[in-house]
């Protein structure tokens, strides 16, 4: 008999948690999991899955409503309606069904969940704050992946109603005409395509001197062309929103970032704060073990091995948004498995530049590897010189066929060796479109490989093609 309750005790069940608990059970491991609020985390309750759901209902109102579009095809519609309540109810009827498919899931497998808080109290030991008291657990391994919320910048208060962040914005319990979102990054964009698709106007509000700073540029010139500026969207950049008070109207506080002086208040119906998130690592017990958190976020290395000052603490484990690599659950998800991996004793790390993003907005966009300037950068310091090609869904038949031929198709390459370093997508179907490319860096093929590789014609595919074969 072990000397433990198990092999291996995960606390969190998000999707990092779950896929870390599915393939510890595929290597024969004794495995419990331990969540205190909904299963599935944030992807499967509050992120990616509502959200998708609300930007399939209304980019289908976005494209009925598009008669011009349709009558270019041939097509004619009458008047589009839409019952917000539905939308809803579709979005929220969908994480139903996810939630128990991924309870299911572990049952199925025979691993078991533990309602409560938990949190490590020792080394190889837990603790859980259960309804009926405390419950105290052993394992030979513990791994953490808790996840993380969004982030409330000073002076933004938060009321769930008319000030919120995207964990109430997907449960879309009402339509305000007039909405400002503070950030630009993806969570703002996709939040802004399902508004204006449903009739509100739109108050986008950066920080930064530009919009979507943390896309590659060429991708950010066309998504504020597509996305922003032929939509009912007005934007602020350089400016914080310093102070935000929740009523009816919402006030709203800008102030310059350079010059720290307030340069205009806002009135409108509802603000959405969309500025990023933060770790959920408090109360885990760290302090227990004398882990101490960088920025909130707990330090590991390529292993998953959680460190304490720059050692390895013994068969403790962290995976997900908690650890601040990659804050994207299939990162998550691929960071368990790697985790697992090494517990068992087979060395594996994870490969961060050949996971793919993308934001589903109409048209997408996603991205696998570096952006240009973190390639010329990374040229700079390693001696090679960067090349791009691009190519354009103008240019491409099936999106001709489609009628839908806004965006470029961008490849980021090694000049000398042809290494594949990135490619960047805004146009329909972007974020099915990644995986070949994300594919091709896994095993760092060159462009000249890939070049030769025969894609089926008429697809969206050939943007790629036609991409590498301008690169090879």
């Amino acid at each position: 008999m072990s000397q433990f309750d198990y092999d291996l005790v995960i606390i969190g069940a998000g999707v990092g948690g779950h896929g870390a608990a599915l393939h510890a059970v595929k290597m024969g491991l004794k495995t419990a999991i331990v969540e205190a609020g909904d299963m599935g985390g944030t992807c499967v309750n509050r992120g990616c899955i509502p959200s998708k759901a609300l930007l399939a209902a209304s980019g289908k109102v976005r494209e009925l409503a598009d008669t011009s579009h349709l009558q270019d095809m041939g097509v004619s519609v009458g008047g589009v309606t839409f019952d917000r309540s539905a939308i809803a109810s579709h979005a929220n009827d969908l994480v139903s069904k996810i939630r128990g498919d991924l309870t299911n899931s572990l049952k199925r497998l025979k691993v078991d969940t533990i309602r409560g808080w938990g949190k490590v109290v020792a080394p190889q030991k837990v603790a859980v704050e259960t309804e009926s008291g405390e419950k105290i657990i052993t394992a030979k391994d513990i791994m953490l992946c808790p996840g993380s919320v969004p982030f409330v910048p000073r002076g933004v208060e938060i009321d769930g109603k008319t000030v919120y962040t995207s964990d109430h914005a997907v449960r879309l319990e009402s339509l305000p005409q007039w909405i400002a979102v503070i950030g630009s990054g993806y969570i703002g964009l996709e939040f802004a395509d399902v508004y204006t698709a449903l009739g509100s106007e739109i108050t986008m509000i950066e920080a930064m001197d530009k919009l979507m700073p943390t896309f590659d540029p060429d991708i950010a010139k066309i998504a504020e062309k597509v996305l922003i500026n032929s939509r009912d969207i007005e934007t602020y950049t350089g400016v914080f929103a310093t102070k935000v008070i929740p009523g009816t109207p919402v006030m709203i506080e800008l102030t310059d970032a350079k010059t720290k002086e307030v340069v205009e208040v806002l009135e409108v119906d509802a603000c959405l704060v969309a500025t990023g998130r933060i770790p959920a690592t408090e109360n885990l017990g760290l302090e227990n073990l004398g882990v101490e958190t960088e920025r909130g976020f707990i330090p590991v290395n390529d292993k998953m091995q959680v460190l304490k000052d720059g050692q390895v603490v013994p068969h403790l484990w962290a995976v997900g948004d908690a650890n601040g690599k990659m804050m994207l659950a299939h990162a998550a998800s691929g960071q368990g498995i790697v985790a697992v991996e090494n517990m068992c004793g087979n060395d594996k790390t994870i490969d961060y530049r050949s996971i793919p993003a993308a934001a589903f907005t109409h048209p997408e966009i996603s991205y696998v590897g570096l952006s240009e300037p973190q390639a010329k950068e990374l040229g700079k310091n390693e001696g090679f010189e960067v090349g791009t090609a691009k190519t354009y869904f103008k240019a491409n038949s099936k999106a001709l066929a489609e009628k839908e031929t806004d965006g470029i198709a961008k490849v980021i390459y090694r000049k000398d060796t042809g290494e594949l370093l990135g490619v960047h997508i805004i146009g329909i179907h972007a974020s099915d479109l990644i995986q070949e490319a994300a594919n091709a860096i896994a095993s760092r093929q060159s462009v000249h490989e890939l070049a030769f590789n025969v894609h089926a014609h008429p697809t969206l595919s050939e943007v790629l093609d036609e991409a590498y074969k301008r690169a090879g």
